[in-house]
């Protein structure tokens, strides 16, 4: 397919996104199921626009006037991607499957000076407009806003209990990954245009269990989380696992995980992954009455990986973030609530709590610590930056800690997707 082809298949996919409701993945999948003359190169350009569109989607429909997936497909391409309005009229021409030629109050706009001129800030930082007071404890939040809306990186955690950072980096030395500030991380860039993602799950390492595909942000809290060799570890909300097999690595297979999750689906890929990677010190606790009752205060770390808005991830998956509403925030704070009076049950005296989500929102972090430690005094928060500061020095960005003793990292601080975590000592 041709640029012009490519482009009227991303309206289809935006358009189907906003009528049937339904994530953007799954409306990518059905239409290369529908369109199987599309090859992996074509897929792969048109779910780049798709995803462009919607990072940038409240900016883009200001700049062009409408939120007409049309309008947004052109204002990516243009702005976004350095075509021209000369150049795209020429490629349409006489392509069958080309959109309709730019209009002229279309080309006006895309030849704006000032594109966001009179924009309130939320257009500016493309985000919902309720989430800004929110994000306001970090500072510049259209900075933090603006972060959000790049393109990802991949991020690699390379498994010590298998191989090494080096063995890692050559073995996928095609894709030139990168150090990182964890030291066991590495990070292939994204590129730009209709690149395509490395496709690091289907090389041999990673079958081998050499490796894992995890954000920095979230290798960077289970370091944080500070499990030791030969501690009792309760993951409270493991799912899939990825935690847990982080926390089983820096313990090295020494002690016990116990991995539990309240919904049973969560927990069903971590049976394979714990054992491609070689970790032999995790009890998987199905979800049944009674399955932790032995564990009452006996815990030396627990791990509460909170369900939350996923307001962090707004770069990998930006379809949610026009779908998030102020309701549905409400509903995850009481759940994040109720999961740290729980979690605190299972912790013993001098043992640790430890509270992540991967939500940049002050309701889901700071605000739920300083609400739980006025109520449990006998539990007093780890200064975040002696924490972060012990972990990974001075190279690692600059992470916003707050006074209730939380780290927050962001795109904009950290360079990572955006995540909280607060270490809590019982007395």
């Amino acid at each position: 397919m041709r640029l012009p082809g490519r482009l009227s298949a991303a309206s289809e996919v935006l358009t189907d996104v906003e009528t049937r409701k339904r994530p953007v993945s799954e409306a990518l999948k059905a239409w290369g199921l529908n369109n199987r003359f599309a090859g992996s190169g074509d897929r792969a350009g048109i779910g780049n626009m798709v995803y462009d569109v919607l990072r940038r989607r409240a900016s883009h429909a200001w700049a062009m006037g409408t939120d007409d997936p049309r309008a947004l497909v052109l204002s990516v391409a243009v702005r976004e991607w350095g075509e021209t309005v000369e150049g795209l009229n020429a490629a349409f021409a006489g392509d069958n499957f080309a959109p309709a030629p730019v209009t002229e109050e279309e080309a006006a706009r895309l030849a704006a000076d000032d594109p966001l001129a009179g924009a309130p800030d939320y257009v500016k930082a493309d985000i919902p407009d309720w989430a800004g007071p929110s994000l306001d404890y970090l500072g510049d939040w259209v900075a933090e806003g603006r972060a959000m809306t790049e393109r990802p990186p991949v991020d690699l955690r390379v498994n010590t209990l298998k191989s090494t950072p080096e063995k890692v980096k050559k073995a996928l030395s095609r894709f030139t990954p990168a150090d990182t500030f964890a030291a066991n991380g590495l990070r292939m860039f994204a590129g730009g245009k209709d690149a395509r993602t490395p496709n690091v799950q289907s090389d041999e390492g990673y079958i081998k269990g050499w490796f894992e595909v995890q954000d920095l942000g979230s290798q960077a809290v289970s370091v944080l989380a500070g499990a030791r060799p030969g501690e009792q570890v309760l993951d409270l909300c493991a799912g899939g696992g990825g935690k847990t097999l982080a926390m089983a690595a820096d313990m090295g297979n020494r002690g016990q995980i116990f991995a539990y999750d309240s919904e049973r689906a969560r927990l069903a890929p971590i049976y394979d992954r714990l054992k491609r990677n070689g970790v032999r010190n995790v009890q998987v606790r199905a979800p049944e009455a009674g399955a932790l009752d032995d564990l009452v205060g006996k815990i030396d770390r627990v791990l509460i990986d909170a369900p939350c808005t996923g307001t962090g991830t707004w770069r990998r998956r930006p379809d949610t973030k026009w779908k998030l509403s102020a309701e549905q925030v409400a509903v995850r704070i009481g759940e994040q609530a109720a999961l740290l009076v729980e979690g605190a049950t299972y912790v013993k005296a001098g043992g640790h709590l430890v509270y992540v989500t991967c939500s940049l929102l002050a309701d889901e972090n700071r605000n739920q610590i300083e609400r739980f430690l006025a109520e449990h005094a006998d539990f007093k928060a780890v200064p975040g930056e002696a924490l972060w500061s012990a972990a990974f020095g001075e190279a690692a960005g600059t992470p916003y800690f707050g006074p209730e003793g939380g780290v927050t990292l962001t795109p904009h601080r950290t360079g990572t997707d955006g995540f909280y975590v607060c270490v809590m000592r019982r007395g």
